[in-house]
């Protein structure tokens, strides 16, 4: 990517988080912004947090004012992915607006789900995810709508589909605008390589329309793949050469892959009968793989069996994307090619640590920091984020680690590659390089307790085995799960985990000690975690109680966790002031 358009790219995402700032905490006119911000959650636990998060957020003025924020939950039962949170939230408008609906300009933005490759995320969720950057602070919910604030302005009434841990980047031309204003599906699309576009959807394009070579095109798209290998990409005609212009990519081959897409009103229409016809869904449907595959001129019914990309199978899978497949065939998708943009993916452990202490270009674009309202020294600090914290002077923090919502006692040294998020450190505690430390307040027999959840940054909290006997094949911290609980004295019985009895993960792990306060708790987890690294022994006294991260979600004690952040908000503004 030359100079030119890497200055293009940055210049724009900066004006967009001005105007985007300059929207913050002001009563905004119709037209100038979205009518209506929905957030979508996994349960209605899920929700309430979202709600409150998100009032707390109004009330500070930290976001614009006079829209509508909603939070939209799946219903209880079967998982529905966000191809049925999509229908359900599209439900949910048409109950709350009516007939008004179809004047409004509404963005979707899917953040269900428990975060397991991302787990200080899972408490207050994905969207509530801190970014380095603006005063009062950027969480992705900001982020996502300074990125897409040009939009509402050009956009007939509709529907923006989006998700939450991710961040597209985009320039044009002055005299250019994006613009949903065409029937059916519109997509913005991005340049990537082969590689990427196994792991994404891919557009395959009108060959016979010609190209602008500009930053960015608009054009119709023939087919969408969902995740294909490279032969599928060119036997399709989806793989395009190296062009000239401003253009994001130095790729000879690559293509155009997916991220958000608007639908018009009477398509978003079409979509509710679709849920009356199928009534209550009992699989899960992908926004993306299931309803863009089935537009497009040369669109086929044959991806409805394809369920090798699908986490749980259900039998009633392929007879819904059937039903998809047919009501929206020969609905139109528009692509929007963006060649001067880029995707980041900020969904697990390594990719938030490096797109937030590593990766030098988003840090220059998004114009990222590395202290953001915080108190500390930057001597012992360098090649770090530390977001929302106190730290005594004395304290040091490895490179490429993130410390966020936490306060360090002095002495305190944390090791490279590590997140601590929302902790209570006491003097003098080091924690090990490539370590996640994470506190919550949880309810425990009614009464307000403390868990940190501790994993490596690389551990797999979603593998699964399908007994105890099998706790071998569970990595925790590069050791096997059962020679983990060997060291702290641990059986491995049944009764170590929680939840379904037929699936033994490291998430429904119980590993962590329930804790009078926060310093007790991090002080216990550290302990553990340093007996495995060293191969010593930490042996837990017989009434210590253990829950394991699924359990710390449901019972989390949101309130006194927000609380604990308005104290440190608190105290950094008086500190602040006083210096």
């Amino acid at each position: 990517m030359n100079h030119e358009c890497n200055l293009k790219l940055k210049l724009a995402t900066r004006e967009k988080i001005r105007r985007f700032n300059s929207l913050r905490g002001a009563e905004v006119q119709p037209g100038v912004f979205w009518d209506v911000v929905v957030v979508t959650s996994v349960d209605g636990i899920q929700r309430e947090a979202y709600e409150l998060q998100i009032s707390e957020k109004v009330d500070r003025k930290e976001l614009p004012l006079g829209i509508h924020y909603k939070v939209f939950s799946d219903p209880p039962g079967s998982k529905i992915g966000n191809g049925g949170s999509t229908l359900y939230a599209l439900q949910q408008l048409m109950d709350i607006y009516g007939k008004s609906l179809g004047r409004l300009r509404v963005i979707l933005i899917h953040a269900g789900g428990s975060s397991q490759r991302l787990p200080s995320a899972s408490a207050l969720g994905k969207i509530f995810t801190t970014v380095p950057l603006g005063d009062p602070l950027f969480q992705m919910l900001e982020l996502k709508l300074a990125m897409y604030v040009d939009f509402p302005a050009h956009m007939k009434p509709g529907v923006l589909v989006t998700c939450a841990d991710d961040i597209e980047l985009y320039s044009i031309a002055e005299d250019e605008s994006v613009n949903f204003d065409k029937p059916g599906f519109t997509a913005l699309a991005h340049p990537s390589s082969l590689s990427v576009g196994t792991t994404h959807g891919v557009f395959v394009l009108d060959s016979n329309e010609k190209s602008t070579h500009s930053q960015m095109e608009n054009i119709p798209c023939l087919r969408f793949l969902h995740k294909p290998n490279i032969d599928k990409m060119r036997e399709s005609g989806a793989v395009c050469q190296r062009r000239s212009g401003c253009f994001a990519l130095s790729d000879t081959e690559f293509v155009y892959t997916d991220s958000t897409y608007y639908i018009d009103f009477k398509t978003a229409q079409s979509l509710l009968n679709l849920l009356k016809e199928v009534g209550p869904l009992e699989c899960e449907i992908d926004a993306y793989g299931d309803f863009l595959q089935a537009l497009g001129s040369q669109a086929t019914i044959e991806y409805t069996r394809n369920t090798a990309n699908v986490t749980k199978e259900e039998s009633s899978l392929v007879e819904i994307r059937q039903k998809i497949f047919h009501l929206l065939r020969g609905t139109p998708l528009n692509v929007i090619l963006l060649n001067n943009s880029k995707f980041y993916h900020i969904g697990t452990t390594s990719e938030y640590l490096f797109h937030l202490t590593e990766d030098a270009v988003l840090r220059s674009e998004l114009g990222l920091l590395t202290s953001a309202f915080s108190v500390h020294s930057d001597e012992n600090t360098e090649g770090c984020c530390v977001m929302c914290s106190i730290l005594d002077p004395s304290c040091s923090v490895g490179a490429g680690s993130v410390v966020e919502y936490s306060r360090l006692g002095a002495g305190v040294s944390v090791g490279s590659g590590c997140i601590v998020s929302s902790c209570w450190v006491s003097p003098g505690l080091s924690v090990p390089d490539r370590v996640f430390m994470h506190s919550l307040c949880v309810n425990h027999q009614d009464r307000p307790r403390f868990v940190t959840a501790a994993f490596g940054i690389n551990d797999d909290l979603k593998r699964s085995v399908g007994a105890p006997a099998s706790m071998e094949a569970l990595q925790l911290f590069g050791v096997s799960l059962a020679e983990c609980v060997s060291h702290w004295g641990l059986g491995s019985e049944v009764s170590r985990f929680s939840g379904d009895v037929s699936s033994f993960n490291l998430w429904n792990a119980r590993l962590f000690p329930v804790c009078s306060d926060p310093q007790n708790s991090f002080s216990m987890s550290l302990k553990m975690v340093q007996a495995v690294l060293s191969g010593s022994t930490f042996t837990l006294s017989n009434d210590t109680q253990l829950i394991s991260m699924q359990e710390s979600l449901q019972c989390k004690n949101l309130e006194e966790m927000l609380k604990l952040r308005k104290g440190l908000h608190d105290d950094i503004t008086q500190r602040r002031r006083s210096n």
